[in-house]
């Protein structure tokens, strides 16, 4: 039953998609019928998360032939680390088609629907070839509402978008490709499991190398990782404000994910012997991209740094290949999706009210919506890692893995959180708290509406349990994250 409901948590959002697609031209059908759909697949999401047993092993397995000749399956499964992030897609997508309720666009939420249908399909992909074609699907939707929806010079940023993107996915289907003749070669038979792949030992020192950096080139981009974040500042500025809150809080934590799904178990000497210069360049990207929101004036850019400095910090605890450091990023993927994401909706709904994202012509906010500044400032406290917040509990763990990976650059990585606090905290007195320049024309602002109110409490009440009581959500990934370590190291003494 439970293998059932994976393959029906993937594809039924595409079907209805396209069955609405097809049928009507109502704008108010399509978003009520996607809200429904949604709502069942979190449903379905719930009846796993409570009949999955919290050990290590991988759950629900369906694995089936898809293109038999060559070892392709339909290889799916769930384990602690997809079943976290499932959850969170689960909860978060109904919650942010409630806050976008008004959206007058058919075609807007017909491809929030097939957005995940590809991030939820990359998730619980367990074949490599299968994991590609719903990476490379997910991308699509997004062109879409960046080049229909989107403001600015939207042609511009959809087209560099696409460019990274093609590249690094171009990268990791030739290394995909190498690593099936590589296992046909030395076991006479074709395989893309992943766990097949990592048990290759044929490859020298320096193919494996481009292999490996193959992968990360593509992974890095999703994330992104500096230096090849240079496609997110305008993306995030120019996306319309469903593709930005995806981008941020869904589809950037599949890159982490892949890392860790598919990077390190088939590469474990490479990460190894690269371990601390990837650290160093996630530690690195949290204080540049910290730095650069500080300089920010528009809030749209300044939460893009923001949100990448973050990612970085997350690469930063998964690279570490500690206990402490693993746990941490996977509670920071929850804690900053979250957060990021509600702060993105918020965000969009001031430019929307306002017709502005400069900060310098912001302010009075907090007396216009005070109900919004409330929830702004409980999102934003819990992604300055304030005590008592979903934050808090993540940068601790990561900071303690780095710390325990290396203590100079755990000294960096504690300093460097300072960073995060001045910029928000700069930002929400400016553009929330003080009040407005009376030389500017009055301020059009109204609060947030029950429907909008309605959609973040969940994610309110999840900041504080998380903070609060943490066990609850560890205890579910926390024997994967123990086993995948134990076993990474087996692997690399094997090879």
């Amino acid at each position: 039953m439970n293998q059932v409901i994976l393959s029906f948590i993937i594809f039924l959002p595409a079907i209805v998609a396209l069955g609405l697609m097809i049928t009507t031209k109502e704008v108010k059908t399509v978003r009520n019928i996607s809200f429904v759909t949604t709502t069942v697949v979190l449903a379905l999401a719930l009846k796993l998360f409570m009949d999955y047993e919290a050990n290590s092993s991988m759950q629900f397995v369906v694995n089936t032939p898809w293109i038999e000749s060559y070892g392709i399956n339909y290889y799916l499964g769930l384990d602690g680390f997809s079943l976290t992030i499932l959850m969170m897609i689960a909860i978060l997508i109904p919650s942010s088609y409630l806050f976008l309720w008004e959206k007058e666009n058919k075609s807007y939420f017909i491809n929030m629907l097939l957005v995940q249908t590809g991030v939820t399909g990359a998730l619980l992909s367990l074949d490599i070839v299968l994991f590609y074609f719903f990476w490379e699907l997910m991308l699509i939707p997004i062109f879409l509402m960046i080049g229909m929806y989107g403001s600015g010079d939207k042609v511009a940023t959809t087209l560099k978008v696409t460019i990274y993107t093609m590249a690094g996915s171009l990268f990791m289907l030739l290394a995909i490709f190498y690593l099936g003749m590589s296992y046909f070669n030395e076991f006479g038979s074709w395989s893309f499991a992943y766990n097949d792949l990592a048990k290759i030992t044929s490859l020298d020192s320096s193919t494996k190398m481009w292999l490996f950096l193959a992968f990360l080139f593509a992974f890095a981009i999703k994330i992104p990782l500096f230096p090849v974040h240079t496609w997110i500042m305008a993306t995030y500025k120019n996306a319309p404000t469903g593709a930005v809150f995806i981008l941020s809080s869904i589809m950037a934590k599949l890159g982490i994910y892949a890392v860790i799904r598919f990077l390190i178990p088939i590469f474990p000497e490479e990460v190894a012997l690269y371990s601390t210069e990837l650290v160093a360049v996630g530690i690195f990207g949290m204080i540049y991209f910290g730095v650069a929101a500080l300089t920010q004036e528009d809030v749209k850019r300044m939460f893009a740094y923001s949100s990448a400095s973050h990612l970085s910090f997350i690469a930063a605890g998964v690279f570490s290949l500690t206990s402490y450091g693993l746990n941490g990023a996977l509670y920071l993927i929850m804690a900053h999706a979250i957060a990021t994401g509600a702060l993105f909706l918020l965000v969009g709904n001031i430019q929307d009210q306002t017709g502005t994202k400069k900060i310098k012509e912001l302010g009075g906010i907090a007396k216009k919506a005070p109900i919004l500044t409330f929830i702004f400032a409980i999102m934003l406290f819990s992604n300055v890692g304030l005590p008592g917040t979903s934050g808090f509990v993540s940068e601790f763990l990561i900071i303690f893995g780095v710390f325990q990976f290396n203590i100079y650059l755990g000294i960096i990585a504690a300093l460097s959180v300072i960073i995060g606090a001045s910029y928000m905290l700069w930002m929400f007195q400016r553009a929330i708290l003080q009040d407005r320049d009376e030389s500017l024309c009055e301020l059009k602002m109204k609060d947030l509406k029950i429907k909008e109110i309605l959609a973040l409490t969940p994610w309110i009440v999840l900041i504080f349990v998380m903070g609060f009581f943490p066990d609850i959500f560890t205890n579910i990934y926390e024997p994967t994250v123990s086993s995948y370590l134990q076993n990474i190291l087996q692997i690399g003494a094997t090879k």
